[in-house]
């Protein structure tokens, strides 16, 4: 079986768009929204290709109406682009991200899998990169083979003693650099991180002609092109902070079979992100 693993689109449809994955199964990690400026088609998209997907601190913001409060770097694109999503997103799609749970347990072709977005002490909020001592410690009464992240925007996948710990990194916002679209494929058991180029000026543009402010864009340009690693005193300009507007801690734990080893998965080879949905 063939399992695409996706994290931190954010709302960025070109670069989603750029991933031409045959694939029997999607596992999405979460932050689908944010940050970007059309959601939409990446909403319509994951609702049909994922087949098991958690919700980020993201997704919860946007989902729950919380204001962001806080002026500062990244934050600052937030603030721009959240109460767009409000104008623009139906009640089905505001219905669909309310309802993503916060972890979830899934099997596939007999391997056990956990999705959290950030960790599972803290499914929201804490980032936590490639340590394999802290992971192992979050992960004391985890039973799984694979752990599926996201939140950092930084890809890994870092064996422990049990199971893998993968975070495919971002699609919509890398920062480790490489400002392709970053994601996983899991096949028989190995895990293979890729890269794929997009057009960033197709989203400059989307964003541009969606009536984002010209610093607020000039941000965004600044740290998709950079692949996140941006100069440091430039971004300092940006840093004008206020509060934090992160939300609180939820658990809603689902267990799941999805398939077994006597059952016939619904074949999605050759799915393709191309068109809109």
């Amino acid at each position: 079986m063939r399992i695409l693993v996706l994290a931190d689109i954010h709302s960025n449809w070109p670069a989603l768009a750029a991933v031409q994955e045959p694939f029997d199964a999607c596992l999405f990690v979460g932050d689908l929204v944010d940050y970007g400026t059309d959601p939409i088609p990446c909403i319509n998209w994951i609702r049909k290709h994922a087949t098991a997907l958690v919700r980020g601190n993201h997704d919860h913001a946007v989902a729950q109406r919380i204001p962001v409060r806080k002026v500062s770097g990244l934050h600052r694109l937030a603030a721009a682009t959240r109460p767009l999503h409000w104008k623009i997103l139906s009640g089905l799609h505001m219905k669909f991200l309310t309802r993503m749970p916060v972890t979830r347990k899934v099997t596939l072709d007999d391997k056990r899998f956990y999705l959290v977005h950030a960790t599972p002490r803290d499914p929201f909020d804490e980032y936590l990169r490639e340590d394999q001592a802290a992971w192992e410690a979050r992960l004391n009464g985890i039973d799984a083979d694979f752990v599926l992240v996201g939140h950092t925007h930084i890809p890994f996948a870092l064996q422990l003693d049990g199971p893998m710990v993968i975070n495919p990194g971002s699609i919509g916002q890398p920062r480790d650099g490489d400002p392709r679209a970053a994601y996983a494929i899991v096949e028989n058991g190995k895990v293979e991180l890729r890269r794929v180029k997009y057009d960033i000026d197709a989203t400059l543009k989307h964003m541009l002609d969606s009536g984002i402010d010209s610093d607020t864009l000039e941000l965004a340009e600044m740290v998709l092109r950079s692949g996140g690693q941006f100069d440091k005193d430039l971004f300092a300009q940006f840093e004008q902070s206020i509060s934090s507007d992160e939300p609180d801690e939820i658990h809603d734990t689902i267990e799941l079979d999805v398939f077994k080893s006597n059952d016939t998965p619904t074949k999605k080879k050759k799915a393709s992100p191309k068109n809109k949905q």
